[in-house]
């Protein structure tokens, strides 16, 4: 064989199947090029060994949904282009097959507080984008931030309370100190600017903030710049 084919071509040939069963075997990611899987139906082959999986399903891949460790000084847009299987956390291996096909139609609906890092959730899910679209002022949000300044007299059990600033009454919110510098609060979807707003209520000007919690689904461990697949028990 001297001329190349599309692999998805090749398939045809082997198996005896349609087109479209072809490429949904191919983006499903049940079809190997000389052992190594291949997602692309128009890649070329030619005198390589071309194999399918056993179990193979020609279904469309299931819809996925990410959760990214978004590193500093990334926009939405920033932080959808910095998901590329090089930085999968290898480290939270669900034992899915990372395909080509779960980079394409992410939508981002759990937005940070401004200037924020930390968990951000990529979706292609519908059922999820449902879920965090409609419920998404039910869902409490978890943030780590940085402060600094003197802290108000009972300034923490004003936040829990709810505080007045300016006539405007602020939401309660749950706070602790992690550290000296450090000031864990949680709440339920917190407009922008809100958690800043709130420390400066009290007296402190925020350093940075990192979200760490939305809903039920914790960042964990999650190195800066890498995501993970969400994994089916989880629930936002």
């Amino acid at each position: 064989m001297t001329d190349t084919q599309r692999l998805s071509r090749r398939l045809i040939e082997q198996v005896g199947c349609s087109r479209r069963e072809a490429e949904l075997y191919i983006e499903g990611g049940w079809v190997t090029v000389n052992g190594n899987v291949v997602d692309t139906p128009q890649f070329q082959v030619q005198g390589e060994q071309v194999a399918l999986l056993p179990g193979a399903k020609a279904e469309a891949p299931e819809p996925v949904t990410l959760i990214l460790n978004q590193a500093p000084g990334l926009d939405e847009a920033g932080a959808l282009a910095s998901i590329t299987p090089l930085t999968q956390a290898s480290a939270f291996d669900t034992g899915k097959r990372v395909l080509k096909g779960h980079f394409s139609r992410l939508q981002c609906l759990a937005p940070l507080q401004p200037g924020a890092t930390g968990l951000q959730v990529f979706t292609q899910d519908w059922r999820t984008a449902r879920k965090l679209t409609a419920e998404f002022g039910k869902l409490e949000q978890e943030y780590v931030v940085e402060v600094q300044g003197t802290l108000r007299a009972n300034g923490l059990e004003l936040l829990k309370r709810g505080i007045i600033v300016r006539k405007q009454a602020l939401p309660a919110a749950k706070c602790s100190w992690q550290n000296e510098t450090h000031l864990r609060v949680a709440l339920k979807a917190p407009t922008p600017g809100l958690v800043a707003q709130l420390c400066e209520a009290v007296g402190l000007s925020v350093i940075s903030m990192r979200r760490l919690r939305l809903g039920g689904v914790p960042m964990g461990k999650l190195p800066v710049g890498q995501w993970r697949y969400v994994a089916v028990p989880e629930r936002f």
